[in-house]
Order: structure tokens, then C-alpha cells, then sequence
């Protein structure tokens, strides 16, 4: 009977793209593997995933997709939580008989070795436990927002308030003291539906045959050491923890467009371009995208700056909802700023190839809404960053990039929530050309010979894939 690993991520196309690589990763230890991943429609818009499935079942034959029949919530459901995770955890929670199904008929063919299921997906891990399937996590974040989501039920029984309602930084085993207002907004309200998806999600975690996290020993050792040692549940069990990145794309989203980017960063010298784009999601007020351009012209700085759509409401971060009518770059941008900058920036709607961009020689610096993927995707690339958190677990990973990594230099917001243009002036300058960033560059590029080391023969990652493969021999 052929061996077989069935992956369920969540469909947000980040989450997809991680767990993709995850299954490429299974595919070079054990090339006799069969790869299943389990596809379900998304409860909102959050990034399309026709181009990226199609290009690689084209390119890696041994992964194989299985698409779910579209589930919908049923018209009684309501809910008065603001966050948009509480109609995913829904939605995976109806499709349980779904995944049912799916690990029933794989299993008539194969033995499946472990079911891998992001922690949006919660609720499959009692199908797995029904039909004695070992049930891993896999979790796409780091280890330093790990350690808060395990420790989260530790929390929740301590105080009989919500985060939000804290008056001062809460202390969490392996990582910096964070500020409520940098903890990820569905973990902030105890009452919120979403919350409690959350919660419920840590609680199975416990319960899991195993953690599976992209992440790697040299990058987070305090962080891994907490988590390993059992201090971020004090009152529970942690599942082994197998740390096997940095996982990235090989390629990016790449969606086909011409590389426009890649051709104007051919001309421009060594180390003298910052990068900015903030993901998949990322949106930002004409207002905000305003301050941006000021103050990437008064740096005085090259540039290559990612732009998509912008919104009208400015409690928005991510883009899960309809923005305003597609605008033309000169509308969106102060009167006269492209004209002006056309010989040191770059402006470009939407997309650009994030990971050849960062590979690229004359990229010295990355303005990032640090999501994970983004930030495995610098310190691969040896490029330091400026963390402008904007969605999820961003709050917490920027604490640890500036405070405990120090591979990146802090944006910080007025009382009014804005960016100045002062602002990005003043940390663009810091990272380009100053003290501060060249000590963050050092320290990216230590990081980035270390995760090289961490994927080499004998390297920890190396080594964490190999015992993950084992524990399947023992279940």
C-alpha cells in the first residue's frame, strides 16, 4: 500500500503557499510519498489560488489537490465579531464531513502516514482522532507567535478580563514583553467569537501528535527553548516540536505578469533600492499611501514600491473586503510624485515577484507588513527590514524582529493610528544609510548564513524533518 501525508491548510493563499512547500519538503525526503492536499473555499476574499494550484500540479505530479464541493454558511449564521477568522473557523468546522470523506477514500488506497492540518482547522482534528490518524499541526507563523497561542489558554484562565482591557505589557515564556494593542485583534476580546476559536484551536494543539513550524533553532532559540520545555503550558502536555525551515517559495506568487520590477532594478546600483510591499492583504487609505510617497521623496532614497487598491476605511488592514474602484497610479499618489521620482523609484500596482525582488543585488532594504512568509523570505535573502505590522499575528512578530532578532528597525504610528511622512523619512534614512542599519544588515545576513546552515546535511532543520518522519514509524 502506498505511503501518503494528506495536508488541510487554510485557503488563504499565504497559508496554502507554506503548506505547499511543506509537501515539497516531504516530497525530497521521501520521493516515494504520495502527496494529498485537501482544498476548501475561502469565507472571504482572501487572495486567489486558481494560478498557484495550477502551476503546480503542473510542476510537482506527486501532490495531488482535492477540492472540496463548496460549503456556505447557512443563512441563520450570524455573529457580531468584526474579524473575518470567525467565518473561517466556521466554515472548516461544516467541512468536517468533508474531510471525513476525503481521509476515508484516500485511505482505501494508502496508509496515511499523518494528517497535517493548519491551526485555522481546528475542528478536523476529532475526524482524525476518530479514524486513528495521527494529527499534526502545522504552523505557519514562528515560533514567536507560537508561544503566545499555546500559552493563550494559560491566560485565559488567569484573568477573567480581555487582553484588550490589560493596563500594562503581558509576559509570555521565550519572547519580549508585548502591549495589548500588539497582540493579533481576534485574541483581544475574550467575548469574540473568534477568540474563542482561537482557544479552542491551542486546546487541541495539545492534544496533536505533533508541531510542526516554520521556523529554525538559530532564528528563535529562547522562543523554541520555552515552547520545548513546556513553559508556555504549564498545566498541560506540549507536543514534540519539529522546527524544519525557513520555508519559502521558490518563485513567489508569481502570477505571469511581466517583471517589470526585475528589468528597472537591473539599472540600479548595489544595495540602493528599499522594497516596500505588505503582502497579499495589505491596503492602506489614499490618505496613508499619500504620507508613504512624501516620505520616500524626501528620503531621497531609490525605491520600489508595491501598491494595490486602496480603501476608504482606515480601521482597515487587509483587503477581505470590496475596496474602492481600481484608480490609475497618478490619482492615488500626491499630484507630480511619479514624474518627480522617475529616475530613483518604481511604483507598480499590485504585484511584484517578492522573492526575486529580494534575492536581487541592488535591493538594500525591505519595508514589510511582517508576515511570515515575507520575513523567512528577507532573512533568506540576507535583507534587513522595517516592520510595519498591519494584520494577525504581525504585532507580535514585529516585537520580536526589532527587540530580539534585531534584523529590523521599528515604524511606529501616530496617536491617530497614521504613518507620518516624517516617519517613513526618518526609518527609510535609518535603514539605508545610517548606524542603525547597518547593524540590523549584519545581523540578517548572520541569520541568513545560519539558515543555510539550518537546511544543509546535519543542519537542525535537516534533522527535525528526519525525526518527523520517524514518529510515523512509531504511531
Amino acid at each position: 500500500m502506498k505511503e501518503a501525508v494528506v495536508l488541510y491548510p487554510s485557503p488563504a493563499i499565504g497559508h496554502l503557499i507554506s503548506m505547499v512547500e511543506l509537501g515539497k519538503l516531504l516530497l525530497t525526503y521521501r520521493p516515494s510519498l504520495s502527496i494529498h492536499i485537501l482544498i476548501t473555499n475561502q469565507a472571504y476574499d482572501a487572495g486567489s489560488t486558481t494560478a498557484y494550484i495550477t502551476s503546480v500540479s503542473a510542476t510537482t505530479p506527486s501532490i495531488v489537490f482535492h477540492f472540496f464541493h463548496a460549503t456556505t454558511l447557512p443563512p441563520e449564521f450570524s455573529t457580531t465579531s468584526p474579524h473575518h477568522t470567525t467565518l473561517a473557523f466556521e466554515l472548516l468546522r461544516l467541512n468536517n464531513p468533508n474531510v471525513h470523506h476525503a481521509l476515508t477514500s484516500i485511505s482505501e488506497n494508502h496508509m496515511i502516514n499523518g494528517f497535517i492540518i493548519d491551526f485555522f482547522c481546528a475542528p478536523a482534528v476529532a475526524v482524525a482522532h476518530e479514524l486513528k490518524i495521527p494529527c499534526y499541526y502545522f504552523f505557519t507563523s514562528g515560533a514567536c507567535f507560537l508561544n503566545f497561542f499555546l500559552f493563550t489558554p494559560t491566560l485565559h484562565d488567569k484573568f477573567d478580563k480581555s487582553i484588550k482591557d490589560f493596563d500594562a505589557p503581558i509576559d509570555v515564556p521565550g519572547t519580549p514583553s508585548i502591549t495589548p494593542s500588539n497582540v493579533c485583534k481576534p485574541l483581544q476580546d475574550r467575548y469574540d467569537e473568534a477568540y474563542k476559536g482561537f482557544l479552542d484551536s491551542s486546546l487541541k494543539m495539545q492534544t496533536s501528535t505533533g508541531i510542526v513550524v516554520n521556523t529554525f533553532e538559530k532564528l528563535e532559540p529562547r522562543t523554541i527553548r520555552a515552547i520545548v520545555d513546556g513553559e508556555c503550558v504549564p498545566n498541560g502536555s506540549t507536543p514534540p516540536l519539529y522546527c524544519i525551515g525557513p520555508l519559502t517559495s521558490s518563485s513567489g506568487h508569481d502570477d505571469g505578469r511581466s517583471p517589470e520590477s526585475l528589468t528597472w532594478l537591473d539599472s540600479q546600483p548595489r544595495g540602493s533600492v528599499v522594497f516596500l510591499c505588505f503582502g497579499s492583504l495589505g491596503v492602506f487609505t489614499v490618505e496613508q499611501l499619500k504620507e508613504i510617497a512624501l516620505g520616500l521623496e524626501r528620503s531621497g532614497h531609490r525605491f520600489l514600491w508595491v501598491v494595490r487598491d486602496p480603501t476608504n476605511d482606515k480601521n482597515q488592514k487587509a483587503a477581505t473586503s470590496s475596496t474602492v474602484a481600481d484608480l490609475d497610479l497618478g490619482s492615488l499618489l500626491p499630484e507630480g510624485f511619479l514624474e518627480r521620482t522617475k529616475e530613483r523609484g518604481l511604483v507598480v500596482k499590485k504585484w511584484a515577484p517578492q522573492v526575486a525582488v529580494l534575492s536581487h543585488p541592488s535591493v538594500g532594504g525591505f519595508v514589510t507588513h511582517c508576515g511570515w512568509n515575507s520575513v523567512l523570505e528577507a532573512v533568506r535573502a540576507g535583507v534587513p527590514m522595517l516592520a510595519w505590522p498591519l494584520y494577525a499575528e504581525q504585532g507580535h512578530n514585529k516585537v520580536v524582529l526589532v527587540q530580539e532578532m534585531k534584523i529590523a528597525l521599528p515604524v511606529e504610528e501616530s496617536g491617530d493610528g497614521l504613518v507620518s511622512s516624517e516617519e517613513v523619512e526618518k526609518r527609510v534614512g535609518e535603514l539605508m544609510e545610517r548606524e542603525e542599519g547597518e547593524t540590523v544588515r549584519e545581523r540578517v545576513l548572520a541569520m541568513k548564513e545560519e539558515a543555510e546552515a539550518a537546511l544543509s546535511p546535519g543542519g537542525s532543520s535537516r534533522l527535525a524533518m528526519a525525526k518527523l518522519i520517524e514518529s510515523w514509524k512509531r504511531e
